[in-house]
């Protein structure tokens, strides 16, 4: 039919000339048929109709326990799974529990010193469900809600042998959920199209001293790409730990503009990450800060020619305003609430 299968996402078909682009984004047998052109929309149903058993649900409003609505006068589209958080609420018996104003206690400090040591401890923990809630809470922390994708990581490290303490966190998460049952990932246009953020929170596991990297990439208003990740190795300062962090936000600025170019989007400038950590830019964009460096994989050193290239480029922004902040840390209540803005969440 003329489509073509998308070198940077091999599930997504596009079909592109000079007077039409289709994009069909494809997850097993759900196919979701995206253009500006409803004639093109229904003529490839027509052809798609020919060769396989097809159930036109017409206008998307629900894919894979994700709501969507739109509100054309307002330009915005928005995501939620409010059903799939009452579902889980409900599976652990937490669907008529008090809301707290945070996925985790701002105080907390998990650790695996909290698992069960003794037999009579491990008893006590074999019949709490701890890794089927994680799991569960992990496909809300990767499809729509941003704001819980840090605590959702840390809970899944202790996933092996979780202790009284470990549960009662996935508890206050769920509770936190109860308060936000409403929040949807909304999407507007903003003077930015492609927005990209990159933040580090230094040793903050007290288990190994390892630092956690966070970045959020932004279309418009809203978030479209997320991480909460433990780095693979221990950095030696803030500056080291924001640093391996940029190279991972970077890595994933790359895809996404190549994705968005071969979907009929194509970026002539660079892409700009914002940091908050002036020392960390500087070693980025000066090889003659080499020294504090120089004892890193190579690997790490591919950012700095992605920005020599002008692919990518690094610009300050005061933490205030760091939209994966909330990636990287528990934060206070305060600044939860201003999360939410940042991501584009909004109940």
């Amino acid at each position: 039919m003329g489509f073509k299968i998308l070198r940077s996402d091999n599930s997504v078909y596009v079909l592109s000339n000079d007077t039409v682009n289709v994009v069909i984004p494809v997850f097993v047998d759900d196919c979701t048929l995206v253009s500006k052109d409803k004639a093109a929309i229904q003529k490839i149903k027509d052809e798609l109709l020919k060769r396989f058993k097809l159930r036109d649900l017409g206008p998307i409003n629900q894919l894979l326990g994700v709501q969507i609505t739109r509100d054309r006068s307002k330009r915005t589209l928005s995501l939620s799974q409010r059903q799939y958080t009452l579902d889980i609420l409900a599976k652990f018996n937490m669907a008529d529990c008090r809301p707290v104003g945070t996925p985790l206690d701002p105080g907390a400090k998990l650790s695996t010193k909290m698992s069960p040591t003794t037999d009579a401890e491990r008893a006590s923990m074999k019949d709490i469900p701890y890794i089927n809630a994680v799991g569960a809470l992990m496909y809300l922390a990767t499809a729509t809600r941003p704001d819980i994708a840090n605590t959702v990581s840390t809970l899944a490290r202790f996933s092996s042998n979780p202790g009284m303490a470990h549960w009662n966190a996935v508890k206050h998460l769920m509770r936190y959920l109860q308060g936000t049952l409403d929040m949807k990932l909304t999407y507007s246009p903003n003077s930015e199209f492609l927005s990209v953020y990159s933040d580090a929170d230094h040793a903050g596991n007290l288990d190994n001293g390892k630092s956690t990297s966070g970045y959020v990439l932004k279309i418009g208003s809203g978030a479209v790409s997320w991480s909460s990740k433990l780095q693979t190795m221990v950095g030696l300062s803030t500056t080291e730990a924001q640093y391996v962090a940029a190279v991972s936000c970077g890595m994933e600025a790359i895809w996404m503009r190549s994705l968005l170019s071969e979907i009929g989007y194509t970026q002539d400038g660079p892409t700009l990450i914002y940091m908050d950590n002036q020392s960390a830019i500087q070693v980025v964009k000066n090889p003659e800060h080499h020294g504090r460096m120089k004892h890193l994989d190579l690997r790490l050193f591919w950012l700095r020619d992605e920005i020599q290239k002008g692919v990518i480029s690094v610009k300050y922004i005061p933490t205030d305003f760091m939209a994966a902040d909330i990636l990287t840390k528990p934060l206070s209540k305060v600044k939860v609430v201003e999360a939410y803005k940042q991501l584009g969440l909004q109940s």
